[in-house]
This record gives C-alpha cells, sequence and structure tokens, in this order.
C-alpha cells in the first residue's frame, strides 16, 4: 500500500492529478482509520491506465439462470441478448454464460466480469435484467463498475427474468433463515445441558 506523494511518484503524477481522478470518479483509494488516503496494487493496474489514456475496451454481455434445467432458458436469453445488442449496433467483445444461483457472488465468471472492471477493462456490461446480474447488491456492482469508467446497461426484458427463478429463490432464503433457526435452538440446547452440568459449588 502506498500513501498519496508514494504513489503518484510510482505512477509518475501529481497529487492534484490524483485528487482529480478521484473527485472524477476514475480512481478512488481507500481509508485508513484516520482518514488517510491509501493506495493498492489494484489501484496501480487503473492508474496506469489512466495515465496512457487507455479506455475500457470491454463489451460484456452476461447471462445466467440458477440451474442445470434451465439451459434452455439461458439459450434464450442469449439469444435475446445478442439480438438487442444488434439493434443498438453493439458489437460484444464477451459473450458470458453462467449457471448459478443469484443470492450470492460466488460464481467464478461472474467475479471475472467484476476483476476486469476493476482493472479499468469493462466498457459496457448487458444485462438482460437487474436480477441476472445479482438479485441483491446490483447498485453496489454497478458502482464499482462506473468508478473504473464503464456502464451497466440494461435491457429490462422481463420475459428473460422467470419467475419460477424468483419463486425458487425466495424458498432458498426461507431455508437458509429456518436453518439458521434450527441451529440456534440446537446451540441453545448444547449451553443448557453444560449449564445444567457444572458443579454450583464450581461455579
Amino acid at each position: 500500500m502506498w500513501k498519496v506523494a508514494e504513489f503518484g511518484e510510482l505512477v509518475g503524477v501529481s497529487p492534484s492529478t490524483l485528487r482529480r481522478w478521484e473527485g472524477e470518479g476514475k480512481l478512488i483509494p481507500e481509508r485508513t482509520l484516520g482518514n488517510q488516503r491509501i493506495y493498492t496494487e489494484t489501484h496501480l493496474c487503473i492508474a496506469r491506465n489512466l495515465k496512457m489514456g487507455k479506455p475500457p475496451f470491454r463489451v460484456v454481455v452476461y447471462c445466467r439462470v440458477s440451474s442445470s434445467g434451465q439451459k434452455d432458458d439461458l439459450l434464450s436469453q442469449v439469444a435475446a441478448m445478442e439480438q438487442f445488442c444488434l439493434a443498438q449496433g453493439v458489437a460484444i467483445t464477451d459473450l458470458v454464460q453462467e449457471i448459478g444461483g443469484g443470492l450470492n457472488f460466488k460464481r467464478p465468471k461472474f467475479l471475472q466480469i467484476v476483476q476486469w472492471a476493476i482493472h479499468g477493462e469493462v466498457k459496457s456490461l448487458y444485462v438482460a435484467h437487474k436480477d441476472r446480474l445479482c438479485r441483491f447488491g446490483f447498485e453496489l456492482v454497478e458502482q464499482i463498475i462506473q468508478w473504473n469508467g464503464g456502464s451497466v446497461i440494461v435491457a429490462n426484458a422481463l420475459t428473460l427474468s422467470p419467475h419460477e427463478e424468483l419463486v425458487q429463490d425466495l424458498l432458498f432464503i426461507i431455508h437458509c433463515f429456518s436453518s439458521r433457526l434450527y441451529g440456534l435452538r440446537k446451540y441453545k440446547a448444547k449451553v443448557k445441558k453444560i449449564v445444567d452440568g457444572i458443579d454450583p459449588c464450581e461455579k
């Protein structure tokens, strides 16, 4: 990690340039508990691209379904997004298809796109609907992409976001909370058993 002056010397730009990039949302440093600006290896990659005037170049289409049983839906989603981009006159550089739940970020291809964005490579990211990218936290992912010079375009094709999949996700959430409550009950029983087994004279 580097402080402002150290990082500016490493990249070859002045502290005022770093402040300007921060103000423009192009390079947002991390902050210490004392509110000091700190730059990391990730910032170094982005800063070098900014200095060279290298614009983001990837135009990514991301299509996702939750399970392998929805492969037909995935193919339909891909075809619809290709048609959408064609109508917009957009040349796709990366067509990414993934099978995985949208309730968390544990998806390798999704994380690869985020990594591209952090490195300042994503010019545009196209999705059929917000929930194709992620069920929760869409605005955070969008902000990361925007900070690094890109944008997210949502086609808003509601027909590409199956109602059944939303029901499955809701059921999954209920199952998770039920499991946690059950786990808490088991934990409470174990604690009570331990406490009941303690000799009062030893308390």
